[in-house]
This record gives C-alpha cells, structure tokens and sequence, in this order.
C-alpha cells in the first residue's frame, strides 16, 4: 500500500469556474476518478464489487487546496490505500500538475501539488448493513491485502 496510482486526466472546459480555474467541488470528483482507477488496477472494479452486493460509501472526505488547476493543464491524480481494516477503508490522493503521462505505479509523486486529501469508507450490503470484508467477500479481502 505504499505505491501510488497514477491516472492522468486533461482539465476540461466544463470543469472550471468563471474565474478559469477548476472549480473547488471537482476536486471530489477527481478523487474519486483515481479511487475507483485505483481499484480496477488492483483487480476490484467497482462494477464487480456491486455485483457481489457491496457498496462503499464515503464515510468522510478532506481536501486541502494548495494550488488552482487551469483548462487544458495536465493532472495526474495519484491514489493509494493509506488505511485499511475488515471494516473500513482510507484512500489518500494528491492532485499534482504535470508534462507527461508515464506509468501507472508511482513511489512518490511528481509534479506540482495542486490540492491533497482523503476519504474514508465503510464496507456495507445492498441494504446498508455494515459488512466485514474478511467475512463477506474474503476475496477481495486478499486483493486488498495484496495491494
């Protein structure tokens, strides 16, 4: 869980303010771009994870803002697991401005911080019940373990 993915997005129009700067609220979506990336990566796509009838919703979310993103500026949002137990989850993610894109796996970010945060989750069932991933899905229990 020390590596970092990497997922590389280009700034559209539509993602900024009248000031032409990324709006504050995006950087929630950023995040969870890289969260669910993060996941496909480790072999746990999210639409898999639902098929299996579990959800995870966001428990808590921080963001620190350091740095305005521009239209057509390169980000690279990099996600990693920075907490993980049978019941909850905390992801870690820095959104950093960069030149290129090259590769997916990272030990320590590049580029320019533009904003950093987290988010926690809870394991739950279709109906909201909270479930212990060991016990539930020991599967993907053991990817994460692995990750």
């Amino acid at each position: 869980m020390k590596a970092w993915h990497k997922e590389v997005i280009r700034v559209h129009y539509k993602d900024t303010d009248q000031m032409g700067v990324v709006h504050h609220g995006n950087y929630v979506n950023l995040f969870e771009i890289g969260r669910t990336e993060w996941m496909r990566h480790a072999g746990i796509p999210y639409s898999k994870m639902e098929d299996m009838g579990l959800l995870l919703p966001v428990m808590d979310l921080n963001i620190n803002y350091q740095k305005s993103a521009r239209y057509d500026d390169l980000l690279v949002i990099y996600t990693k697991v920075s907490n993980f137990s049978k019941v909850r989850l905390q992801f870690d993610y820095e959104a950093r401005l960069i030149n290129d894109s090259q590769g997916e796996i990272a030990d320590t970010p590049t580029g320019e911080l533009l904003a950093k945060g987290s988010t926690v989750h809870m394991w739950v069932t279709r109906d909201w019940k909270p479930a212990r991933i060991d016990r539930f899905a020991p599967e993907v229990y053991a990817l994460f373990q692995e990750a």
